[in-house]
């Protein structure tokens, strides 16, 4: 359960290059930069309605590589939600994200209970490895969602998010800057749920 009810953490793992940085760039500020540039681990906080009060999403970029175990495991320890990302252009990407899952388990005990996204990130490149079946497959394996994006194109970006908030069954969260909802934002609500993305 999360300690602060203002303050909702959502953590994102994947190896490097997979474009952990630039999803969660996309989604914060609506930019896009196509130099690589690795990450240790970034801090990021979007202001978001949340049962009727204001809370703040955390989301933590965490670091491509494993040099930093006691990291990741500090991460997931304190992270409320997970967005595993691999990219469709390389195999390896999705299978570094094995040991990650599985330490998830372990810190965590029943992953039935936590928001986790499996995210198929590049989708807009032609050389894929791996097709969203495969995507699909590991995500009904591992019980949990699965989205493809692509950070470039700015596709599915706001949805993973807003996905990985319907999964949060605990609390009502909506992503609303400025607490208000244009009417075509309204009809979406009614039709999704509980949550929604601005």
């Amino acid at each position: 359960m999360p300690e602060q009810s203002n303050d909702y953490r959502v953590v994102v793992f994947g190896a490097a290059g997979v474009g952990k940085s630039s999803l969660v760039l996309r989604f914060v500020r609506g930019t896009f930069r196509d130099t690589y540039i690795p990450t240790i681990e970034d801090t990021y906080r979007q202001v978001i309605s949340c049962d009727k009060s204001i809370c703040t999403l955390q989301i933590t970029d965490t670091t491509g590589s494993h040099q930093f175990p006691a990291m990741q495991r500090l991460s997931i320890s304190k992270g409320h939600a997970f967005i595993l990302v691999y990219s469709v252009t390389s195999r390896q990407s999705m299978e570094d994200l094995h040991p990650i899952f599985d330490q998830i388990c372990h810190i965590k005990g029943d992953v039935q209970k936590i928001p986790i996204m499996l995210v198929g990130n590049k989708s807009d490149e032609a050389q894929r490895e791996l097709a969203a079946s495969e995507g699909q497959a590991l995500a009904t394996k591992w019980r949990c969602a699965f989205m493809e994006t692509s950070a470039k194109m700015n596709y599915n970006v706001q949805e993973l998010f807003q996905e990985l908030l319907n999964l949060e069954q605990r609390r009502t969260v909506s992503l609303q800057v400025d607490g208000k909802k244009s009417k075509q934002q309204q009809k979406k609500d009614k039709l999704q749920g509980k949550c929604s993305v601005m």
